[in-house]
């Protein structure tokens, strides 16, 4: 076995759901900001396996979005009630809702791809790889340099 598919066991043993350190995990991002940059992946395993290298220009955000149903306010005048649902399902995945989120937050940035990496009753984290367009060492990279010519990656459907 690889040594990556060892690391990547470690992190499923360490984050059980009775784990201490994984609950602490997630009441500290619970309070920090809903994008936010983080010093190195959760997941090293998963984010090397989804393109990530540490050298300069490659980001990772950490990014909170909320679980559940889109609410739509409530109309104004009177409705049929079967014409006034309240509570509807997403179009969109809680991930690509949380890569949007980071596009929006990092402009100068393209999103390479994320992963999941906790999630509490209400809240759903994920770590999402960003690609600087600016770095030289990035576009040097013939693995990053057709993606950091695409614009608006996170925003198309498909």
């Amino acid at each position: 076995m690889g040594s990556y598919a060892e690391i990547s066991k470690t992190f499923r043993n360490e984050y059980s759901s009775r784990d201490s350190l994984y609950k602490e995990r997630l009441v500290k991002w619970s309070s920090e900001p809903v994008v936010m940059r983080a010093d190195k992946p959760t997941n090293i395993a998963r984010a090397r396996s989804l393109g990530y290298k540490a050298m300069q220009g490659v980001i990772i955000a950490r990014v909170r979005v909320n679980k559940g149903k889109r609410k739509r306010s409530k109309p104004d005048g009177g409705r049929k009630p079967s014409k006034s649902g309240r509570f509807f399902s997403r179009a969109k995945s809680l991930q690509r809702i949380a890569e949007e989120k980071a596009a929006r937050k990092f402009r100068n940035c393209e999103v390479l791809n994320s992963y999941f990496v906790g999630s509490t009753g209400q809240k759903v984290f994920y770590e999402i790889i960003l690609l600087d367009r600016a770095s030289k060492s990035v576009s040097a990279n013939p693995l990053y340099n057709g993606i950091i010519s695409q614009k608006g990656r996170a925003f198309r459907t498909g």
